[in-house]
């Protein structure tokens, strides 16, 4: 087998994984949904926390990486946690209150707000067309939102602090020491969603409850598969070309769209689906934009 026949098949295996990837976050979405129906939010975050960290921290000590170093302490990572929290808690609070598919269109505008605050905080140069990019990707946002509509929920403001809290994330995961490996990031990201449960318990107010098997499944069952899709992830961007398995992240739409027409029955309008393509549309612009540069 050639070069050239290598690469290809590499990149067919990285989008495959990819889209595997992309289609478990949508499922762990819906199993969280689902579950927070029987539950309280925080209870939730909780137990969703704890199990995935503890199956992270397995992951890290198999892999011979340390949990408990002076890196984990660094600002990069202070930072990483506070972007964490919001993004981690205000996204499962739009998965509870608001629509799978309307949540999932929004978190699609992340890739934009990582390319602005790369420039507005890393000091990263970006030309006037991917800025115009970045602008008529938010306007899809607002096509979602639609907030001049008689539809227009306030709620669905927890979708865009969660979505602009990963974007936080995904910025400081940048300037993060180079030391800590995936599975001590995955650990701290659930141990925030501990935190996150935990704090929000205050708020909310609603006493713990013992589910039920069902409801106890259910949530194994995200947990699993979240764990399936992060890794997932990490074996797609390590095996095929950036560029090439990238764009299928965008495929999460899909599943996400189509399990809350499915599962929960939820309506599928012109708007949500104009400011889907619009979204898509000006990421996909953005990546190539990045790609060229590289070239």
């Amino acid at each position: 087998m050639d070069a050239s026949q290598t690469v290809a098949r590499d990149n067919l295996t990285g989008s495959l994984w990819m889209i595997a990837a992309m289609a478990g976050f949508a499922v762990e979405d819906s199993l969280l949904k689902i579950a927070t129906q029987t539950l309280p939010v925080s209870q939730v975050l909780v137990v969703f926390g704890i199990l995935g960290a503890s199956v992270f921290a397995g992951l890290a000590r198999r892999s011979g990486a340390e949990l408990f170093t002076k890196d984990v302490a660094s600002r990069a990572m202070r930072i990483r946690f506070v972007f964490e929290f919001l993004g981690r808690l205000f996204y499962i609070l739009a998965l509870a209150l608001t629509s799978l598919s309307g949540t999932t269109v929004i978190l699609q505008a992340t890739p934009l707000v990582v390319v602005a605050g790369a420039a507005i905080f890393l000091g990263e140069k970006v030309g006037w067309r991917r800025w115009s990019a970045i602008a008529i990707g938010l306007f899809g946002v607002l096509v979602v939102l639609r907030p001049s509509s008689d539809d227009f929920s306030a709620l669905s403001i927890l979708a865009i602090i969660g979505m602009l809290g990963f974007a936080g994330r995904d910025l400081a995961s940048r300037a993060a020491p180079a030391s800590l490996r995936p599975s001590v990031l995955g650990f701290y990201g659930f141990v925030t969603l501990v935190i996150a449960g935990a704090s929000f318990a205050i708020w909310e107010g609603r006493a713990y409850v013992m589910p039920d098997t069902k409801t106890a499944t259910i949530v194994v069952a995200a947990v699993a598969v979240g764990v399936f899709s992060y890794t997932s992830l990490m074996k797609a961007m390590r095996t095929g070309q950036v560029s090439i398995v990238t764009p299928f992240r965008y495929i999460r739409l899909i599943f996400g769209v189509g399990l809350g027409v499915v599962l929960f029955g939820e309506p599928l309008d012109a708007p949500t689906l104009w400011g889907s393509a619009i979204i898509v549309g000006a990421g996909l612009f953005l990546l190539s934009r990045v790609n060229r540069a590289k070239a």
